[in-house]
């Protein structure tokens, strides 16, 4: 399994950016190739203090190849170009191999 996950700081306009991720993002991300999973929160904590966050992103794919693969499609490209929409503190973007059990 290979994970690709997004952390979104806060934005300009809150309640834009739910609706805009929601009813368009959301879609556009769940139509990615060889995507196995997502999931999203928009209640994102952090100990001690106040989350540099507002929102959460994971995807997971079966290699780095096929993430690699569908984001580069057309489709990649459209869930990239959709970010600018709502997202207006940008996007840090993070992808690796999670290392599962103990």
């Amino acid at each position: 399994m290979y994970r690709l996950t997004v952390f979104y700081p806060p934005p300009a306009d809150p309640e834009h950016f739910k609706q805009c991720y929601v009813i368009t993002h959301l879609p556009l991300a769940a139509q990615l190739l060889g995507l196995r999973a997502m999931r999203y929160s928009f209640d994102v904590a952090a100990m001690g203090g106040e989350s540099p966050y507002f929102a959460i992103w994971e995807g997971e794919f079966d290699s780095a190849e096929a993430m690699a693969a569908a984001m580069s499609s057309e489709q990649g490209q459209a869930v990239a170009g959709d970010v600018p929409n709502y997202a207006t503190g940008g996007a840090q973007i993070l992808h690796y191999t999670p290392v599962e059990g103990s």
